[in-house]
């Protein structure tokens, strides 16, 4: 019988961050513990705090980061009840570009949620850089305002 995952467990077993509790604790429960920021790093676990039927948030991995806006993530018990996905879509959709709100790819509709997350932000692994030392990401040939038509059509 295949493991049935919750989604705090998992980030701790995959991101060696060492943090137990419901999600929504993560946040506070970092402070002076690990190096947390607003920026999505590989190996960081972003914190969704509680949100309608999500009452004790959720934790999720970032597994690759593809754009300043845009970040692959491995997490369990999302749109798949206690399975994993890996590397699944997460975009930025906050005004100012701080990962305060995003959307989620959900199974259900094969494509971004309709719901936007508030999110507290991002923890870091002791062995990743600190926030301040992560190199930003690149976006070769892209026009701010195409990013803001593309975060409009996202809302």
């Amino acid at each position: 019988m295949a493991q049935f995952w919750q989604c705090a467990p998992f980030a701790r077993s995959i991101s060696g961050i060492d943090i137990r509790g419901n999600a929504g604790t993560w946040w506070a429960q970092a402070e002076n513990r690990y190096e947390r920021g607003q920026s999505p790093q590989t190996g960081a676990v972003v914190v969704l705090k509680p949100y309608a039927d999500m009452r004790v948030g959720h934790v999720a991995m970032v597994s690759k980061i593809v754009s300043a806006r845009e970040v692959l993530v491995t997490h369990a018990n999302w749109s798949r009840r206690g399975q994993v996905e890996r590397n699944v879509r997460m975009v930025d959709v906050s005004d100012s570009g701080d990962w305060s709100r995003v959307r989620v790819w959900y199974a259900g509709s094969g494509n971004l949620g309709t719901t936007v997350y508030p999110t507290y932000g991002f923890i870091y692994a002791k062995d990743a850089p600190a926030a301040a030392d992560a190199p930003a990401p690149q976006i070769a040939s892209v026009r701010m305002a195409d990013i803001g038509a593309t975060i409009r059509a996202l809302r």
